[in-house]
């Protein structure tokens, strides 16, 4: 019997039909098991708020819908590329890989090449291959966890797998039927996550990855039964934050790919197993994808640049992340004054900006290099906030007399920090001790602010000579706390220069604050530095976003 498939991948039903045809028995082509897995990102497209709401465990990030979407986007506009089924698997799995986000993006993108393996030299998906295809992809998850955790996507994917296997043991089963087995299974499945992990049943949620995968497998099953793949309302209520603990440091997530020839993948993921948690390593031979949260982002970083190349580098600071999460989760107390003395600190690019949140910063307020703030927006900023007392962080040289000038012409008691860098600005933050007066932290963070060394690289705008260094128009120059101290079109030579002139030999650590214009190359080259000429330095690595500033670079 012909059924009428109407979905939003293609509304006109003519073309739709012809999509049908490609699921009939003995199975699928190539054409319609792109269709489905469009359906499958549609759906979850659909989904991916609702599920970021879920993802309060192990880490609150909130970005478990949105890094699957992410991930499953790249392997569909890879699978377009090819035409059979064998072929769309493969690249399926290798867009995948490319594109995988976070710990749910990786476990996706092994499914997929568990699927892809499955598939390799197949021409038409049937019930029983299909059946296959769930099994491989479990395996391939599992192996790529180092200590697997029950209650997750792999559960889920676990669970899809075994009751697919059982199902393709009757005679005459079909691609539809199979698929509704998934789907079902599936959502048993994720509805049993909280009771094996204690943490989502305290939280009263479900395992947001695993509720991921539901949420792909029932947009292709509602594909397969004619369907419309459109948005049906959440799929659970918000989460209790009081289940989420708050005193843990959950340090930064890591994820980025290395390239070479012969790359060995247990070994790599043998090497990293002690550098932190939540381990992810997949790929092959020539690139291999790595995910990890450590407290030493530049551990594995430096790892990784002594075996081969890397690229598509991202550092994310998972305790601001949690910091803001219960931001927004709570903003009744964001309401009430929570220390007797106010901070405001100005900076630009959202990265940075978390950051100073995350330190205990109340307003921070637009601005830096290239786009100083006015008098009036500083006032506005203090005048936004409950406290009769304010510390003022300018973080830039130049904004330093606006602020004085903000100070002076404000009603409430405020005092300038003369914090000249954004490394300065996050040093003085840390020095604040809520203990103590106004007067008494104006000394503290100020002593603390003038410990730090700051190193700006960026592209000059002009040829110019100051002092004893020559720049042409283009090359990358380095400023040490405001003074230009090397130039050239090497970037490595001209940091290394940098780095000696701040003798970085003798500091203990040194944090990468990377610009929305650095490219994954031009990070992997400055890790290069770092991990040849300065090893005992803690390097870590941190999304700041700032424009025009490729690298602002602290050592300390």
């Amino acid at each position: 019997m012909e059924e009428e498939l109407i979905t939003q991948l293609d509304p006109d039903a003519g073309s739709v039909r012809q999509a049908a045809a490609g699921v009939d028995q003995p199975g699928c082509d190539g054409h319609a098991f792109v269709a489905a897995l469009e359906a499958g990102l549609t759906w979850l497209e659909n989904h991916a708020e609702a599920i970021n709401v879920l993802n309060v465990f192990p880490v609150p990030d909130g970005d478990t819908g949105t890094n699957m979407v992410l991930t499953l986007r790249t392997a569909v506009a890879e699978a377009k590329r090819g035409t059979s089924l064998d072929e769309i698997a493969a690249l399926a799995a290798r867009g995948a890989l490319m594109g995988a986000r976070g710990n749910s993006g990786v476990i996706l993108s092994q499914l997929l090449r568990g699927f892809a393996q499955a598939l390799s030299g197949q021409k038409r998906l049937t019930a029983r291959l299909l059946a296959e295809a769930f099994a491989a992809a479990r395996d391939f998850a599992y192996q790529a966890v180092m200590r697997p955790v029950e209650g997750t996507i792999l559960t889920v994917a676990k669970e899809v797998a075994a009751a697919t296997a059982l199902a393709c043991r009757q005679e005459n089963v079909d691609l539809r039927q199979v698929i509704s087995v998934a789907k079902d299974a599936a959502r048993h499945a994720v509805a049993a996550t909280p009771s094996l992990l204690p943490l989502l049943a305290e939280a009263g949620v479900v395992d947001a990855g695993g509720q991921g995968l539901f949420c792909i497998i029932e947009g292709v099953w509602r594909y397969l039964h004619g369907m419309l793949v459109e948005p049906n309302g959440a799929l659970i209520g918000e989460a209790h934050v009081a289940a989420v603990g708050s005193d843990g440091e959950y340090g930064y997530d890591t994820q980025f790919l290395i390239h070479g020839e012969g790359l060995d993948v247990d070994a790599i993921r043998d090497a990293l197993s002690q550098m932190g948690e939540s381990l992810l390593v997949v790929g092959d031979s020539t690139t291999v994808k790595v995910h990890i949260h450590t407290h030493r982002p530049g551990d594995p970083l430096n790892y990784a640049v002594s075996i081969g190349s890397v690229s598509d580098v991202v550092v994310e600071n998972m305790q601001a992340q949690y910091q803001q999460f219960l931001r927004q989760s709570r903003p009744l107390e964001r309401a009430q004054p929570t220390k007797p003395i106010g901070i405001v600190a100005v900076a630009i690019g959202d990265g940075l900006k978390r950051v100073l949140d995350s330190l205990g910063c109340d307003a921070v307020v637009h601005g830096g290099q290239t786009m100083n703030p006015s008098v009036e927006e500083l006032l506005e900023a203090i005048d936004s906030l409950p406290q009769e007392q304010v510390l003022l962080l300018p973080n830039n040289g130049n904004v330093i007399m606006a602020a004085q000038h903000a100070a002076k012409l404000a009603t409430k008691q405020v005092l300038v920090v003369p914090t000249r860098t954004i490394p300065q600005g996050i040093s003085a933050l840390l020095a604040y001790n809520y203990e103590l007066g106004l007067e008494e932290n104006l000394a503290n963070m100020a002593e603390a602010a003038r410990a730090v060394r700051t190193i700006e690289l960026t592209l000059s705008t002009r040829a110019a000579k100051l002092g004893n260094v020559r720049v042409r128009q283009g090359d990358f120059i380095a400023l040490l706390d405001e003074e230009l101290v090397a130039a050239g079109s090497n970037p490595s030579r001209v940091l290394l220069a940098a780095l000696n002139r701040a003798e970085a030999r003798n500091g203990e650590v040194a944090t990468i604050y990377r610009g929305a214009e650095a490219t994954p190359e031009l990070l992997s080259s400055v890790m290069s530095v770092f991990a040849k000429h300065f090893p005992h330095l803690e390097v870590e690595v941190v999304e700041g976003g700032q424009p025009h500033y490729h690298f602002i670079i602290a050592v300390e």
